[in-house]
């Protein structure tokens, strides 16, 4: 009767561990997911800022025609 309830109980903690592991890696991945999304969008702030730098530097040189 001793092996049967370790088994259980190995088995119970084992899926404990798994539980955590899983909430823990639920968070890591929302962290991630608002690092990606502060991210992008610096990406895209810089790709304004890029192409307005290119408008202004298109409308000098044909300007300078």
């Amino acid at each position: 009767m001793l092996w049967p309830m370790t088994a259980i109980a190995l088995g119970f903690l084992g899926l404990a561990v798994l539980g955590v592991l899983a909430v823990r890696v639920f968070f890591e991945v929302r962290r991630l997911g608002a690092q990606v999304a502060v991210t992008a969008q610096k990406i895209n702030s810089a790709a304004e800022d890029l192409e307005r730098a290119a408008t202004d530097m298109a409308r000098s040189g044909r300007d300078a025609l």
